[in-house]
């Protein structure tokens, strides 16, 4: 399992919105390294949903239950998407400034390549996280 943050802004696809539809393909990447990101996603990892804009704040959790394929929305086999059902809202958002604050998390892509819209975490990075954001497991 990996886990991943995938950025939104809110204006757009809110964490509000997923957890109204309860799960949607995850669309709209065009930048190449985060498209080769999102084409290692696979069924079964977890996803970090990240509010930038105004907010940068990490809202919530959701199940990545389709691995990567072709936008089939698209003409392009290069846009790569994947499905992503609500898990749970953070007990505590993590903003971009904690991130950005703590040591340890110095070498991760969204504090290093803060424009970047899909963004790994390696395990030490995902227990930071947790601990920042209060989650039980």
């Amino acid at each position: 399992m990996a886990v991943w943050l995938l950025k939104t802004e809110p204006t757009v696809y809110s964490y509000e919105d997923l957890e109204r539809d309860r799960q949607t393909m995850w669309d709209g990447v065009t930048n190449n390294q985060a498209l080769q990101n999102i084409r290692k996603m696979e069924k079964g990892d977890i996803a970090i949903i990240y509010h930038t804009g105004d907010e940068r704040t990490a809202i919530g959790l959701a199940d990545v239950v389709r691995g990567n394929y072709v936008n089939p929305e698209h003409d392009d086999p290069k846009l790569a998407v994947c499905d992503v059902r609500a898990k749970q809202r953070l007990p505590r958002p993590v903003t971009l400034a904690e991130c950005k604050a703590h040591p340890d998390l110095q070498d991760w892509l969204l504090v290093r390549s803060s424009r970047l819209s899909v963004v790994p975490l390696n395990a030490q990075q995902w227990k930071i996280f947790r601990s920042l954001a209060q989650l039980k497991t």
